[in-house]
């Protein structure tokens, strides 16, 4: 008697051990019938051992036998079937995993490789994979994680029925659906993986379209390296979209001839040709930037290869992002200033500061004196602090007629000291 399991890696046809696991074989049929592994995923794979499935929760924990549905929650579970001659022998081997002795319910397991044995006893044998080795050994090299449970889900699409020697109980075409359900059970709730309908884009595409992907995405992850070393402001960054990159310029050709001609077309809010930073000639090339994007499309539709100044010039959409990159080294660098600690001004530093007040304050060298200072006569000023005045006094000071300079200031300090009143009488003789 045979069952025919399709996977999501090929098919897999069973014959199974009706007479001498009659309960066992009844439950896996009428679960078949019922499509009730429709769905479910294998999620127990160990490489060169075996691959469980059956559960519709997808976690392993789950899983009903036909005689719950058929005769309520009491049911779930049904009794061992192990016979000695049935054994874990053969690659293909199908058998109950249960939840202990004599808790089977839904799901089982195929063994993935000969020779099996310290499962004998153990679980019940109920059938032999006939046909599909090859999709077996598509489940065993599946990648799986560190809990067996494969990266890309590996899914029974359908089960079909080829023959069936049990009759069917009355309760049963009640749990039959008229269509055969695809895709997840309703009570999975295992974690998502990659689908099993889930195709390499390598696989799908042809190799010059793979090639370009693999391209622009290296460029992207080499944009979001530059971006976070701040040497571009974002990673996403794209050429305006209103702007002309016009070449091929004749040498006379200014930036007012361009600027006039293109804003037949709209707008412009620039016309400028690059030119010679040394010598300021023409490079021959421009860039036009538009108020809308509309103009810029008729400009580059209407005056490629036209004739300017005897010369042809050609006409393109301009891929430069210089614009951007100029705005956002200017915004970094006024970033980094501190600015002014003093005045609060974010152009200029605080040493920047000191020198603006300094060269604004600054006025004539002139030396003030204090009249109450020259006419105290309570300290005498030594000769260094008369030689120091008139090194810091103005020159109309040094111009003073009269003897030579150290002996103006003897004769000025003798002054201040006597310290004359206003009527010609020294503080001395004043009692």
């Amino acid at each position: 008697m045979s069952v025919l399991i399709v996977t999501s890696v090929g098919d897999i046809e069973v014959d199974l051990h009706t007479d001498m696991c009659p309960l066992t074989t009844k439950n896996f049929l009428k679960l078949c019938k019922m499509k009730y592994y429709n769905g479910c995923l294998f999620h127990k794979i160990e490489k060169d051992f075996l691959a469980q499935t059956g559960d519709s929760t997808g976690t392993g924990a789950g899983g009903d036998s036909v005689y719950k549905f058929l005769y309520g929650d009491q049911a779930r579970f049904f009794d061992d079937e192990i016979h000695p001659e049935l054994r874990h022998s053969k690659m293909g081997t199908i058998a109950m995993a249960s939840a202990g002795e004599n808790c089977n319910a839904s799901q089982f397991y195929i063994t993935l490789r000969d020779g099996v044995d310290y499962l004998d006893d153990k679980h019940t044998v109920f059938g032999m994979v006939a046909e599909g080795f090859d999709t077996i050994t598509k489940i065993n090299e599946t990648y799986v994680d560190d809990k067996g449970r494969p990266f890309k889900d590996i899914r029974i699409r359908h089960t079909y029925v080829l023959d069936d020697p049990f009759d069917d109980p009355p309760q049963l075409s009640k749990l039959i659906p008229e269509n055969s359900p695809v895709g997840k059970p309703q009570d999975e709730i295992a974690e998502e993986r990659l689908e099993d309908n889930w195709v390499p884009p390598d696989e799908t595409v042809a190799p010059e379209e793979l090639e370009d992907t693999i391209r622009s995405k290296e460029a992207h992850t080499n944009a979001v390296i530059l971006q976070s070393l701040g040497d571009i402001p974002d990673a996403e960054i794209k050429p305006q979209d209103n702007v002309l990159f016009v070449r091929e310029l004749n040498k006379v050709t200014q930036d007012e001839d361009l600027y006039t001609i293109f804003s037949h077309f709209g707008s412009v809010t620039s016309a400028e040709i690059i030119r010679d930073y040394k010598t300021g000639d023409s490079l021959c090339f421009a860039f036009i930037e538009f108020e809308k994007k509309e103009a810029c499309e008729r400009a580059f539709f209407m005056m490629d290869n036209c004739l300017i100044d005897d010369r042809r010039i050609r006409v393109d959409f301009s891929q430069s992002v210089s614009k951007q990159w100029r705005q956002f080294r200017q915004s970094k660098s006024n970033a980094n200033k501190d600015g002014c600690f003093k005045c609060g001004a974010l152009d200029l530093i605080a040493r920047d500061c000191d020198q603006r007040a300094e060269q604004k304050n600054k006025g004539p060298n002139y030396i003030l004196k204090d009249e109450n200072t020259q006419r105290s006569g309570n300290k005498r000023r030594s000769k260094h602090e008369s030689r120091s005045k008139y090194r810091d006094g103005d020159d109309d000071y040094r111009r003073q007629s009269g003897g030579s300079r150290y002996g103006r200031d003897k004769c000025d300090g003798e002054r201040r000291y006597r310290g004359d009143d206003d009527h010609g009488r020294s503080n001395r003789h004043t009692r």
